[in-house]
């Protein structure tokens, strides 16, 4: 499986504009963490992007498991970007 990093930025008033969806999020994170194709994910400090570490098939399922995140769907992400990673260590 290849390993790829998500960057992704918030929207404004990200803490209000989650909340209705979280619990949806988390639980599709938390499935994702199970099946092996999500190694880590979580905000930077000060909510203003998100970082991920995904392992897939192919990029195409990385993007396709993004869009169908609650945060995606309802504008809570607003933008994202996914790069093939080559892990050093």
């Amino acid at each position: 499986m290849t390993k790829y990093v998500m960057w992704g930025s918030y929207c404004e008033d990200v803490l209000e504009k989650r909340a209705p969806f979280r619990d949806a999020h988390l639980a599709g994170l938390a499935k994702q963490k199970e099946s092996g194709v999500l190694s880590t994910i979580g905000p930077t400090k000060d909510l203003t992007k998100v970082f991920a570490i995904y392992e897939a098939e192919d990029e195409a399922a990385v993007r396709q498991l993004v869009e169908a995140d609650p945060y995606w769907v309802n504008g809570v992400w607003t933008e994202y970007d996914v790069k093939e990673w080559i892990q050093a260590f």
